[in-house]
């Protein structure tokens, strides 16, 4: 794996999560970078992922990426923030990746309370309807991800069709 100059492989491989850059990031976490390491701003990189990539999100949960891994200075789960941007694609895939959708921010506030369109939008739908999540209890230690289109718009109710 070749490094860029300057930072830390922490901070190289949430630096290429924020940016969205899926190619980047593939080449760091073949190269072994931990999907769980913290930058040097206190934040692994599926909490400050480019949240309208659903791609880097499933990448890094297939990679084992901890999606219940709250934010340390909000509280947030990387659900309340694909909710409140309202990129329902993106937590469609930390939905089957096992996110916690019931659990509160630092401000006692669920996704569903913070969805972007509020409760009767796609996103809010969505939360208020859930598809049910793969069974782990049959031996398989991580969820099997779909990949999203390659469309483009994360912003889409399509998202039903593709659970």
């Amino acid at each position: 794996m070749a490094r860029r100059a300057g930072g830390s492989v922490a901070d190289e491989l949430a630096n290429a999560a924020a940016r969205g850059d899926l190619q980047w990031l593939r080449e760091l976490l073949d190269g072994a970078a931990d999907p769980n390491a913290v930058n040097s701003y206190g934040r692994t990189p599926i909490q400050v992922m480019m949240l309208g990539s659903p791609r880097v999100a499933e990448l890094l949960l297939q990679r084992g990426a901890d999606p219940n891994r709250p934010d340390p200075s909000t509280g947030c789960l990387p659900a309340h923030d694909a909710a409140r941007a309202g990129f329902l694609e993106t937590l469609a895939a930390l939905h089957r990746a096992r996110a916690r959708l019931d659990q509160p921010d630092g401000r006692g506030r669920l996704p569903l309370d913070v969805a972007a369109g509020g409760p009767h939008g796609a996103v809010g739908r969505y939360l208020r309807h859930l598809p049910p999540a793969p069974d782990l209890s049959r031996g398989n230690s991580r969820p099997k991800l779909m990949l999203a289109p390659t469309s483009g718009d994360t912003k889409s109710s399509s998202t039903h069709a593709m659970l």
